[in-house]
């Protein structure tokens, strides 16, 4: 009899992100000049001091379990960022630190869903989001959100979404793919049918830090008691202090959710990793110089880009608030033709322009827009400038 392998497992979508990163490196390796704009993490060395408590750690021999949600010297310092960059107040018992963002995730669909229970995701969405969902026996619910609404979908939409199966919102602000932020306004609306539905709302502000042209993050738990109740704050140090690697992501909850993830995690990870929880704590009570510089440096960036597309042909963007990526919409190009080729999709423009081009850029059809490709912005000027230039040379070539 032939064994059957994990048809849950068989189901889920590789990552695209990370395929097209790989094979821009491959590319790299082979000495091919190649422009990468798939970048998912800051092109920033994680600060000296952060490092330095990470070596003190492992000089000290802090290199044994930890208490599975953490050390309680973390999930106090967590306890603080939340009350003075967020407006939240947690103890340490709502806190749950996990081995990054996607860990976190995974901890709360485990603790909050049934089989067969609903997610609504708002589309454009990181694609990781549905596959969490669909791990942990949920059913994702897509509710898409037009360029005209800045990517951000409506309290009217969220409510027509609804059923008598639907347990969670995902709220992701800012956002990945879009980099929109959600406003005050928004926020209440959403939160309103929120408490009237009686569902959770995970809020993913992976990316709060990382706002630009004076727009403020607010986080939707600090509105009002009632969807202080029913949310799960998500957040890490990943993006905000180039800590992809040292893999720290952390939660704020009630007391019976975290308690769940705390035991999910028990027997899956146990604790995250010991020598990473200093670094994280350093991150947090340190200075916030290095914060600050690499926004400034981003908006930079993102100023530059957002100038030089809006000047190019068939394509066009949105100016982001957040984040480090730009949504670039390319529905002009499509059934153009390159070299007598027909543009027929999405996919088809990647595969072109990292094979003749040499930039790789991300296919948003993971991310439930399949006429638009993601940028990244966590790269240097100079390859910016390299990569849009090649990008415009083929757009000139499209006719």
């Amino acid at each position: 009899m032939a064994l059957t392998l994990s048809k849950k497992a068989m189901a889920v979508k590789p990552s695209s992100t990370l395929t097209i990163t790989a094979k821009a490196n491959e590319m790299k390796a082979n000495g091919i000049d190649v422009v990468g704009f798939g970048a998912g993490e800051p092109d920033f060395n994680t600060p000296d001091n952060i490092c330095e408590a990470a070596i003190k750690a492992l000089k000290n021999g802090f290199t044994k379990y930890t208490p599975v949600p953490g050390t309680l010297e973390l999930r106090k310092a967590i306890c603080e960022k939340f009350k003075v960059s967020n407006n939240l107040k947690y103890e340490p018992d709502q806190i749950v630190v996990s081995n990054g963002g996607k860990h976190s995730l995974t901890n709360i669909f485990s603790a909050i869903l049934n089989p067969g229970d609903e997610v609504i995701i708002p589309s454009p969405y990181w694609l990781s989001y549905p596959e969490i969902v669909r791990l942990a026996d949920g059913i994702p619910v897509y509710v898409r959100a037009e360029r005209s609404q800045d990517y951000k979908i409506s309290a009217k939409q969220l409510e027509d979404a609804c059923t008598d199966k639907t347990k969670a919102l995902i709220l992701n602000s800012p956002n990945n793919p879009s980099g929109m932020v959600y406003t005050k306004e928004e926020l209440e609306a959403i939160a309103k049918v929120a408490v009237e539905k009686d569902f959770y709302v995970v809020a993913d502000e992976m990316y709060e830090h990382l706002i630009y042209g004076g727009e403020a993050h607010i986080s939707i738990a600090s509105l009002n008691e009632e969807i202080y109740k029913r949310t799960i704050t998500c957040s890490g140090v990943s993006k905000s202090y180039s800590m992809t690697g040292w893999r720290i992501g952390y939660t704020g909850s009630t007391k019976e959710i975290a308690k769940l993830m705390g035991s999910v995690q028990s027997h899956q990870t146990s604790n995250p990793n010991s020598i990473a929880q200093k670094a994280a704590y350093e991150a947090l009570v340190g200075s916030q110089e290095f914060v600050y510089a690499m926004r400034d440096e981003f908006e930079r960036r993102l100023n530059y880009m957002t100038e030089r597309i809006e000047n190019m042909k068939h394509i066009s963007v949105l100016k982001p608030q957040g984040a480090f990526y730009l949504f670039v919409d390319i529905s002009a190009t499509l059934d153009k033709l390159y070299k007598g080729q027909k543009i027929e999709n999405v996919d088809t423009l990647a595969k072109i322009l990292i094979e003749d081009y040499q930039v790789a850029v991300i296919s948003c059809d993971d991310f439930g827009f399949n006429d638009h490709i993601r940028l990244s912005y966590a790269i240097s000027l100079d390859e910016i400038k390299k990569g849009l230039d090649r990008i415009e040379a083929f757009l000139i070539d499209l006719n």
